[in-house]
């Protein structure tokens, strides 16, 4: 049950903090110097008194903010460029702007979201924490989640555009399963946060179920997973390669990690693809000028951006949220 923010003033805030009402416009609109005890004091109160005021003034006025959020993990992958950008082909005509930001994953963040009353928030994270969710949803703020992982019992309010992750994945097994690659490991992403994958997420789910469905092996040695850089990663891949545990096919999250992975075999005296076969994920320009050039899954970009956004404008305007499944394209390169 969300909490009953209309009876909440400025005023209840500023005795909440033992501050005046002017001290707590100055922090709310970020224009005045405040001394910083005084600041946390007030930032304190806001938070639990649940007190968003531009959640009042929207209801009062009943009015669109024709503001759309786009929340990710890593903003500066190439992926979610292109997707903002084809989602705006769309969204800029109906009169809307999209803003694309980084999860920062804390009650604060949820806090600066809803004080900015967007219309709409589109999540593509794995990070992004259930009750987050929530917060988001019960304020009244419509939710598209670009589906990378599953979320248990999720509000039936949100709208979840699937883009193909897992079966794409699969793809990638296939390909070299048919190439008669039997000693495949997946790898997982890099986090300075430590948010590593397990079953939930739809692409590592994918390779383990192909991996089993293939009838090979899995083990903890068909994952590498846990690196929270570049450096971690290159000293864990060159291990595995020079371990005696066999490897003839990679199948890296995107293809940034791909890229890292042709290097540390090139590295290592092993020929791609005559000694181990690469696929990476996302066809990003970086998969174009590897060398070998990498095989990789392409995602519906253009399609995927439409529905998130005819999925959101359609939520804000009352319409019933859904849930969408797309494919993805294998397409390969000399990697395999």
């Amino acid at each position: 049950m969300s909490p009953n923010i209309s009876k909440v003033t400025r005023k209840d805030v500023a005795i909440k903090a033992g501050v005046s009402e002017t001290i707590v416009s100055y922090v709310i609109n970020n224009n005045r110097y405040v001394a910083e005890e005084k600041r946390q004091r007030v930032l304190n109160a806001i938070c639990e008194l649940n007190y968003h005021p531009n959640n009042i003034a929207r209801a009062l006025k009943g009015k669109s903010s024709k503001h759309i959020m786009f929340i990710a993990d890593n903003i500066a992958n190439e992926h979610f460029g292109h997707l903002v950008s084809e989602m705006d082909k769309s969204a800029y005509s109906q009169g809307y702007l999209i803003s694309l930001t980084g999860n920062h994953n804390s009650e604060d963040f949820i806090s600066q979201i809803i004080s900015r009353q967007p219309d709409g928030v589109v999540i593509s994270s794995t990070s992004f924490r259930r009750e987050y969710l929530q917060m988001l949803t019960d304020y009244g703020i419509s939710v598209v989640l670009v589906g990378n992982r599953e979320y248990e019992d999720l509000d039936p309010r949100i709208s979840v555009v699937y883009t193909g992750l897992n079966e794409g994945i699969r793809k990638a097994v296939q390909l070299l399963v048919n190439k008669g690659r039997k000693h495949l490991i997946y790898i997982d992403r890099l986090s300075l946060q430590g948010h590593f994958s397990n079953m939930r997420d739809l692409r590592y789910r994918g390779f383990c179920e192909q991996i089993l469905d293939s009838g090979l092996a899995l083990t903890k040695d068909s994952i590498i997973s846990g690196c929270h850089n570049e450096d971690e990663l290159i000293k864990a891949l060159t291990a595995r390669i020079n371990s005696d545990i066999p490897i003839d096919g990679i199948v890296a999250r995107n293809d940034e990690i791909a890229s890292i992975a042709i290097n540390t075999v090139h590295s290592c005296g092993k020929c791609i693809p005559k000694d181990i076969s690469v696929v990476g994920f996302d066809n990003s320009r970086i998969s174009r000028v590897t060398y070998p050039k990498l095989t990789t899954i392409e995602i519906d970009r253009s399609g995927v951006a439409k529905a998130i956004f005819d999925t959101l404008h359609s939520m804000v305007n009352g319409g019933e949220p859904i849930h969408l499944h797309y494919q993805t394209i294998l397409i390969e390169r000399e990697s395999t």
